[in-house]
């Protein structure tokens, strides 16, 4: 392939690319990529940026990393695709056996996805249809908290927040859920059940129409960056089963070990009756999801109207991601990760601290590999983007926030220059 000068590439790009969370024209500034690698990408030009955003959050060995380039070269050899239906191969039937042994071990079944909306689009299809199978389809609608964020596509954002979400727009079209106050205790107060009173209520009043609960369990992604007790998602388990309603949790931002845990669920020791899995999963080196469930739940489906679920993507359990994700799970396992995120923890700690002394911040928290600067007031992208780029360092900041989720692999003195870039764009 024939590289592009810069000037046409971009002025291609604005003429006929639409980008994430954008308009056409896009006046968004746009920074043309040249190559990535560890933490850094290298821009057109020459300018080095550290990342400290993981690429939204997937790309926790870095980039360019040679085990996972590897792996991929040696899939490719065999075969880089394959039909699921009717077939199976080796990359997914390893990769479905160590996400069974890595995960709380009443999840047995895997079923993969192509991207972490699919997986909660398939989570929220398989509890309706567990309970139509179970003669029960009146139960077809779904719980959750307000500040949540489960993805773009339309059952995922029917149970986003309905008000200061990215779907509001929509929402005299997609299904109507109840929705419980967003969870007030923070990740390390002091429990009070009157936190999870509204969640409480809307169980025993409508339980018989919720099919599920749905959440992100101690971290709220992309609908605030909140932290919250694990205690609330403790207590939840236990109302979902005394108002007898499947308990879903959304770890596609928060597993493989973000929140110091491998997966946020584990802070409040309990299971879900279905677990979404995505991102960190493939090392961000191709677009790979998972549905987790139970023996409980997937032995109901064989005895239903349909006999089967009633889902099947085209590219489901693609080997190449499968036989990528499984080497990413490896490099993972290869080294002391907990006390990784530990490092990275107490330095975002420390290092973010000076922010507080702002009149534009509001809030300034921590929680494992994940650092949060809240302000007062909106960013604005097309000023604080080149803003961040000056800098040295690559952000996303979106609303009110400008936050970090750096590479594992990210080094002290890489981490500095993403928080004193933060220190410097708050002051």
């Amino acid at each position: 392939m024939q590289s592009l000068p810069t000037d046409q590439l971009l002025t291609i790009d604005r003429q006929h690319v639409w980008h994430p969370y954008a308009a056409m024209p896009n006046p968004l500034p746009i920074f043309p990529v040249k190559s990535a690698q560890g933490v850094y990408i290298e821009l057109e030009g020459g300018r080095t940026l550290v990342d400290g955003m993981s690429s939204w959050w997937t790309c926790i060995h870095g980039y360019n990393h040679p085990r996972l380039n590897q792996a991929a070269r040696d899939q490719i050899d065999c075969m880089s695709h394959v039909m699921f239906g009717g077939l199976t191969h080796q990359p997914a039937v390893q990769l479905a056996q160590r996400l069974v042994e890595l995960t709380p071990e009443p999840l047995q079944q895997v079923f993969f996805c192509d991207s972490g909306s699919v997986s909660v689009e398939v989570a929220m299809k398989m509890a309706i249809q567990y309970w139509y199978n179970l003669g029960k389809p009146e139960k077809h609608r779904f719980l959750t908290v307000r500040g949540g964020y489960h993805g773009d596509t339309f059952d995922a954002m029917s149970v986003c927040d309905p008000v200061n979400g990215m779907h509001h727009l929509f929402s005299k079209v997609l299904r109507q859920q109840y929705f419980a106050d967003i969870p007030q205790i923070p990740f390390w107060g002091l429990w009070d059940d009157s936190d999870i009173i509204s969640f409480e209520q809307l169980l025993a009043e409508n339980h018989g129409q919720i099919a599920a609960a749905i959440f992100e369990p101690v971290v709220q992604g992309a609908g605030g960056m909140r932290f919250y007790s694990p205690d609330y998602v403790r207590r939840a388990r236990e109302l979902c089963d005394q108002y007898g309603v499947l308990l879903i949790l959304d770890e596609i931002a928060t597993g493989f070990g973000r929140t110091g845990q491998l997966f946020a669920c584990e802070h409040a020791k309990i299971f879900p009756d279905i677990l979404c899995i995505g991102k960190a999963m493939s090392g961000g080196f191709m677009s790979l999801a998972a549905t987790l469930t139970t023996p409980h739940i997937s032995q109901v489906f064989s005895q239903g109207e349909a006999g089967v679920f009633m889902h099947g993507p085209t590219f489901m359990a693609n080997p190449l991601a499968c036989a990528v994700a499984l080497e990413n799970l490896a490099i993972l396992d290869s080294y002391d990760w907990q006390a990784k995120i530990q490092t990275i923890e107490a330095q975002l700690k420390q290092e973010l601290a000076p922010c507080r002394a702002s009149s534009l911040v509001k809030d300034v928290r921590v929680l494992g590999a994940i650092g949060v600067v809240e302000l007062h007031e909106p960013v604005d992208m097309a000023v604080i983007q080149p803003q961040v780029v000056e800098h040295g360092v690559w952000l996303r900041p979106f609303g009110k926030l400008i936050y970090t989720m750096p590479p594992y692999i990210i080094e002290p003195a890489e981490l500095s220059c993403i928080t004193q870039a933060i220190v410097e764009l708050t002051r």
